[in-house]
């Protein structure tokens, strides 16, 4: 068995750019032993500006403009942080995230772009935005064609900034409005005498294609005011503008203009030939928030492509004690500009040509840069030994499945449940209620005291969002039986690495945990921690009751069973240890998964029979309830909610490690939708409540949950009869 290495460096990733996107391609076709990769970007996505505007125009989908980050961190075995850097200390080696502890590095790199926000224009912030970031922008200009197109709002639009990026825009939303039947009216403004970023050729072609889709020039203008409606000119014009998006210039990012890096007077951080920064050899810089000392060049996506083997090999020099190599960028380089229509421009060393052909050529070469991201090769499994025991491929063979994370590796529940049945009972009278429920019941004299315990495989590289997560796991028992979380102990297992890394993961996992037990009235009094194979993170968990339990027994005929979060963890999970999964609807679902549920199981204190739906499915736990009840439940199944991208994946065969044990704990009867009828057996990690309401209740349950900030969908009712669940 050869040794496992241990982890001994951080390497941080700061922001999603094209250069870091490239890096970590190439880290996962060749990553170096004994670093931790992490990539941090606020959102699961990375729009390609290649084809932004593209996008704008009509002419590619969403899905086909941006780089999913959550694929490509699986691929590079990255954890990927969610979050907006707000600060950098280059000396302690951290970075601030907005809404979450901080995290620290041994080797970084800033990939973070620029944005075109102009505060200096009177109401520009509330009613205006600028082309950068990417993303925002796509996403407004998506919800604005959709108010045009149903007579919500007009199609007049203002452009600030006559350069190559205003220009290309434009065109782009002339041609999407005109594409919905409109006559739109688009403005170009332009402080100087002339269009920028252009040579002499070039421009006059752009000129005839703005003339040709209508749109108004208008240079030596200045904005000095956005209103919803208008924009306001220095000389006093106003002019209809429905959207306002400015694109005058490339404005560094706030928090990297404030910090003690070395900067540009206009904030943009410098780095030498090797792409380090000054001063900080830990620290590297790339794309647009990075100022090339040696050799500056125009804010541009292909300097940032050409310097990402650059970059990826000074990292892993940096690492691990090898040589630099220099970054020189092309003095010039061949400028593509998409001209709204399937038309572009072409210019280089002052000539320019616009053809239908060209911009067929831009797609393309846009195409086979996205294709590196939709397509990430596929890394081989180490092999079985030629020799194993029998069932051993069956097991972890060729095509066999992998083992889940979450609650989707938990132990088959009639296994478990064997295995319950032979403990000893040592009859004592303090214990109330054992094995069975979601939690032990304890009597000391009047007080009573629910006990439960949860251990989680992470499901997740971001030791923060996990921990936070398997918290809200682990105390979703106690609430669920109606107590308030009094104690909790910790178990922690990490992967092998060096003291310098212990110390860091297990005070990012300690700080979100005890920010949950917190926040729920709890304390954690102590744990345990070691290293392992894998990170694994449990709780152990006591509450207080102040009024009897809620018992998975009590449900009575008649009763309304309501469910508090959709369904699908295990699936969606699977599918992103596969790389089949959507990262829009991965990070979603874990969004929703680290909201807490206190308030929301205090808001069903009226229910009859309550448990937290998790490893065992939810027709598995609602079977739970029904045999302790007595009794036999339809579920609607249309009304199940759903996570995003759950269905399709199910419908798609995908299933978590433990699904099969469940269908065959827990059968459901009757005819559904195949993809539907298996989430009911998925194994859900930090699921929602599933309580049996009396009828008369729900209406104000739900009134209670919604404003707990949480949802509360009927989806089935407790019958009369032998134990059994149909559908209805």
């Amino acid at each position: 068995m050869q040794p496992q290495i241990p982890l001994t460096q951080d390497l941080v990733l700061i922001g999603g750019g094209h250069a870091h996107a490239l890096v970590a391609r190439m880290w996962g076709m060749r990553p170096l032993p004994g670093v931790r990769l992490t990539l941090v970007n606020p959102g699961p996505t990375a729009p390609y500006s290649g084809m932004l505007p593209g996008h704008i125009a009509g002419h590619y989908g969403r899905d086909e403009l941006d780089i999913d980050l959550v694929k490509l961190a699986r691929f590079a075995g990255a954890r990927l942080v969610l979050g907006a850097a707000t600060g950098l200390d280059p000396e302690a080696k951290r970075i601030d995230i907005a809404g979450r502890a901080p995290i620290h590095y041994d080797v970084a790199s800033l990939d973070v772009g620029i944005h075109a926000e102009m505060p200096m224009i009177d109401g520009f912030e509330a009613y205006a935005l600028g082309a950068k970031p990417l993303d925002t922008y796509a996403a407004r200009w998506r919800d604005f064609v959709n108010r045009v197109a149903a007579g919500a709002a007009a199609p007049d639009v203002m452009v600030i900034g006559g350069g190559v990026a205003g220009t290309e825009l434009s065109l782009a939303m002339s041609h999407r409005l005109r594409g919905l039947g409109q006559t739109p009216r688009v403005t170009l403004i332009e402080a100087a005498d002339s269009l920028s970023g252009f040579k002499a050729m070039a421009l006059a072609k752009v000129h005839r294609a703005l003339a040709a889709f209508g749109i108004e020039v208008r240079r030596g203008a200045k904005v000095t005011r956005v209103d919803p409606a208008s924009v306001t000119l220095a000389d006093g014009t106003r002019i209809p503008a429905a959207l306002t998006i400015g694109a005058a210039g490339a404005f560094a990012h706030g928090w990297l203009s404030n910090s003690a890096l070395p900067l540009t007077p206009d904030g943009f951080v410098k780095v030498g030939e090797t792409l380090q920064v000054p001063g900080h050899p830990a620290l590297f810089a790339v794309g647009d928030c990075a100022h090339l000392s040696a050799s500056p060049r125009p804010k541009a996506g292909v300097f940032a492509v050409r310097a990402a083997p650059v970059l990826a090999h000074n990292l892993r020099a940096s690492l691990s004690g090898g040589r630099m190599k220099a970054f020189r960028p092309q003095k010039d380089f061949l400028k593509l500009v998409s001209l709204g229509d399937k038309t572009a421009l072409a210019e280089k060393w002052g000539m320019a040509l616009a053809t239908p052909m060209l911009w067929r050529w831009k797609n393309r070469v846009d195409q086979s840069f996205m294709d590196k991201f939709r397509d990430l090769p596929r890394m081989n499994q180490p092999a079985l030994p030629r020799e194993v025991a029998q069932d051993v491929r069956a097991e972890a063979g060729e095509g066999a499945q992998m083992l889940c994370a979450g609650c989707g590796s938990k132990i088959a529940p009639n296994v478990l449940g064997q295995a319950l049945l032979d403990l000893p009972r040592a009859g004592r009278d303090d214990v109330l209620m054992g094995p069975g429920d979601d939690a032990a019941l304890l009597a000391m004299g009047d007080t009573r005291q629910v006990l439960t315990t949860d251990h989680l495989r992470a499901f997740t590289e971001d030791p923060q969002l996990f921990a936070r997560i398997a918290a809200i796991h682990a105390l979703g028992d106690i609430w669920a039986m109606g107590a308030r979380p009094q104690a909790v102990l910790t178990q922690i297992t990490v992967p092998r690495q060096s003291e310098a890394m212990q110390a860091r993961v297990l005070s990012e996992m300690l700080a979100a945990a005890g920010a949950v037990v917190a926040d729920a009235g709890a304390e954690i009094v102590g744990g345990h921690s070691t290293m392992g194979a894998e990170c694994v993170l449990g709780f152990s968990v006591t509450g207080l009751l102040t009024g009897p339990a809620i018992t998975l027994a009590g449900a009575e005929p008649g009763d309304i069973l309501a469910l508090t979060r959709p369904i699908g963890t295990g699936t969606i999970l699977a599918a992103e240890m596969q790389g089949r999964a959507q990262g829009r609807d991965v990070a979603e679902m874990l969004r929703q998964m680290a909201q807490t549920q206190g308030a929301v199981a205090e808001a069903l204190a009226c229910a009859h029979a309550m448990t937290d739906v998790t490893g065992f499915g939810l027709a598995g736990h609602l079977m739970a309830m029904m045999k302790a009840s007595g009794h036999a439940a339809e579920l609607w199944l249309d009304d199940v909610p759903l996570y995003d991208g759950a269905l399709g994946l199910a419908e798609a065969g995908v299933r978590s490690t433990i699904q099969p044990a469940n269908m065959a704990a827990a059968p459901v009867t009757g005819l559904g939708d195949p993809g539907r009828v298996a989430l009911l057996h998925d194994p859900q990690t930090a699921g929602g409540f599933l309580a049996a309401l009396s009828p008369g209740d729900v209406a104000a349950a739900r009134a209670r949950v919604e404003a707990a900030g949480g949802i509360l969908c009927e989806i089935g009712r407790v019958k009369a009869g032998p134990v059994a669940l149909t559908l209805g």
